[in-house]
């Protein structure tokens, strides 16, 4: 193989962007219309279900599509703030997913950090590790999870992730819309104000995936 045709197979590795609820593929699909699939202005949206054992089991199934072998993978959908003084609408960008299965490392959080900025102007962008939990987490248990050093928590991230990272070598990252907070705690999404918020900048930010996805087919230096 040529280093052109080497070129031109990264341009066509697809990105698979992965959400667990309704309302945020809603989301993501109003904000997509007219995207190409199959090109790298597009994306594959898969909805996975709530729960990391629904994540795992789904994007097996996507990842063993024909052309999916070397897709990116990029998990989003809404979350919980474990740091006082976040707030709904702020965007967390994963530098690592942690659950009882394992560690996963992010690819470009800082480049990704910065397209959201720019899709989002005004949202806060953080940093940090994105904790999983198979529940929705209330109260003190909140605080636990910060005292490990997560700055989120989410059902699906970790897992989802972790089913990507198994075969090695794919590119992979989760960004998610925070709709509750220690000071902002919420009943149900949708209701209330902090969860129209989360679903407007969800809707607001895929460009900013598709921006990363095209950084990760530059050559290397």
């Amino acid at each position: 193989m040529s280093a052109a045709d080497g070129d031109r197979g990264r341009r066509s590795d697809p990105l698979l962007v992965a959400c667990a609820l309704r309302i945020e593929q809603v989301a993501l699909r109003s904000a997509g219309r007219g995207a190409g699939h199959g090109s790298t202005g597009g994306h594959v949206l898969l909805r996975t279900g709530m729960g990391p054992r629904a994540a795992e089991r789904a994007l097996g199934r996507a990842l063993e599509r024909p052309g999916m072998d070397r897709a990116a993978v990029l998990a989003t959908g809404f979350c919980a703030g474990l740091v006082p003084g976040m707030h709904p609408g702020d965007l967390v960008v994963a530098e690592e997913t942690r659950d009882p299965q394992g560690i996963v490392t992010c690819t470009g959080s800082a480049l990704l950090a910065e397209a959201l900025a720019r899709a989002a102007p005004g949202r806060t962008v953080h940093r940090g590790a994105l904790t999983g939990s198979d529940h929705v987490v209330r109260g003190q248990e909140r605080a636990q999870l910060r005292a490990t050093g997560a700055i989120a928590v989410d059902m699906e991230s970790a897992a989802t992730l972790w089913t990507a990272s198994r075969g090695g070598g794919r590119p992979v990252a989760a960004v998610r819309v925070i709709v509750d907070a220690p000071e902002h705690e919420l009943v149900r999404i949708g209701t209330v104000r902090g969860g129209i918020s989360a679903f407007r900048v969800l809707r607001a930010v895929l460009p900013a995936f598709h921006e990363w996805h095209r950084s990760l087919l530059l050559p290397r230096r």
